[in-house]
């Protein structure tokens, strides 16, 4: 047991997660037999137990979740401040990938407040990028993007290296990871692409698998799509897939698979495509036991979904997803959501069906304002905009769009703004 305990860091640095979590297992169940239980180890094996199953059977397993709470529990006893960041670090992951966001957001404040007790700075940043991640999927960009651009502002003033030991995501590989996501929805798709592609620099730096599978599933693979690069999609959809079938990581490959499919919808291989993409979420949601599954093709889902079965189905699906969003209180998804909505509810050729897409249209475009999503405004505005021209109203339709588009200062050869150009050169 102490040669597994001592083991741990050695695993986690090199991706072994399924030789750790085998070893952990016994360890942990020779542990529980024995007569001289020790607290202490016992905190590390549930520790390292809850890294390794995070990111092998997926960050919201059940026995993630269990894995975590038993060693912030025993952290706690013990007093022991750095298990209690590490377990509260992994209990603030779990909750957050589980749709329980401002549960999640409460844990990375109480890692956050516990850092500052501490004398290395590097912990309190760990928090400040768990909150940032947090505001993200609530919804408040501007917020996120303040907690996350201040951890690779002090990030790099401590100190250029961090340990994946502690918390299994190289810090400065999540933070940019995240922040490129909240650039694309401000409407700074260049920068966000610059910033997904500097995370996977970061990831080949810092020699770690999960961290380098992270940089691509979260950032670089969903930018690229959502941006139509398919070219830059592929080469990133290719390098993800390798590298989780190199390293026997199944829940990346799954994701893999389902942005192998997305790509491929958006070339028109809609039935092959489709298949993929399933796929993918079947496998991942097997993984996960879990709806989180959606989320890993978030920024391209809601223009894929739109192709796949027929309009009845794609609507009921969505709407399952609105109601899962609002009840998880995910919101940065509802805008683009409730677009795709309307854009389905127009196929429907009802007769109410253009008033009820227009009221659609509206509530996309209240959510994106009140996030500062600048980029899920645009497509609002296009969608709302090709109804307006189609009612026999372009001067309303230009009035809409165009002030939106006249917001943007890059990312013009982006698929979104090119849709949004091209509607307004034709309503001149």
């Amino acid at each position: 047991m102490a040669l597994t305990a001592a083991a741990v860091p050695l695993w986690i640095h090199l991706s072994l997660l399924d030789e750790c979590r085998r070893r952990v297992e016994q360890a942990l169940t020779s542990l529980a037999a024995g007569m001289n239980r020790d607290a202490r180890r016992e905190m590390k094996l549930h520790a390292a137990l809850g890294a390794s199953v995070a990111y092998i059977r997926g960050t919201t397993a059940p026995e993630t979740g269990a894995a975590w709470s038993k060693a912030l529990e025993l952290a706690e006893s013990l007093d022991d401040t750095e298990y209690q960041l590490r377990s509260l670090w992994g209990l603030s992951v779990f909750h957050t990938v589980s749709g329980q966001y401002r549960v999640g957001l409460a844990l990375a404040q109480r890692l956050h407040a516990l850092a500052e007790s501490r004398s290395d700075p590097r912990d309190r940043l760990v928090g400040e990028r768990m909150m940032g991640a947090a505001q993200h999927y609530l919804g408040d960009q501007p917020e996120a993007r303040r907690h996350l651009e201040r951890v690779l502002a002090d990030h790099a003033a401590v100190d250029h290296r961090s340990s994946v030991i502690r918390f299994p995501i190289d810090l400065r590989v999540s933070a940019r990871t995240v922040l490129a996501r909240v650039l694309w929805l401000q409407g700074f798709p260049d920068q966000a692409m610059r910033a997904a592609e500097s995370s996977i620099e970061d990831a080949r730096a810092a020699d770690h698998a999960v961290s380098f599978c992270y940089a691509l599933a979260r950032g670089a693979c969903p930018i690229a799509l959502a941006a139509g690069d398919l070219i830059t999609a592929e080469h990133y959809v290719a390098m993800l897939l390798d590298h989780s079938t190199k390293h026997a990581l199944p829940r990346w490959c799954a994701i893999g698979s389902g942005f192998e499919g997305a790509l491929a919808i958006k070339r028109g291989e809609v039935v092959a495509g489709s298949r993929l993409l399933r796929a993918g979420f079947a496998e991942l949601a097997e993984l996960e036991e879990s709806r989180s599954g959606l989320r890993f093709t978030a920024l391209v889902i809601t223009e894929t979904l739109g192709h796949v079965g027929k309009v009845s189905e794609v609507l009921a699906e969505l709407n399952e997803v609105i109601e899962q969003s609002e009840q998880g209180q995910e919101c940065w998804l509802i805008a683009d959501l409730l677009r795709l909505k309307g854009e389905r509810l127009l196929m429907e050729d009802t007769q109410d069906a253009a008033m009820e897409a227009e009221g659609h249209f509206r509530q996309a475009l209240d959510w994106a304002r009140r996030q500062g999503a600048l980029s899920l405004e645009l497509r609002a505005a296009t969608s709302f905009a090709r109804l307006l021209r189609d009612q026999g109203r372009p001067a309303d339709a230009m009035a809409l769009l165009q002030p939106v588009y006249g917001r943007f200062t890059e990312g013009f050869d982006t698929d979104d703004l090119q849709a949004a150009k091209a509607l307004i050169d034709a309503l001149q």
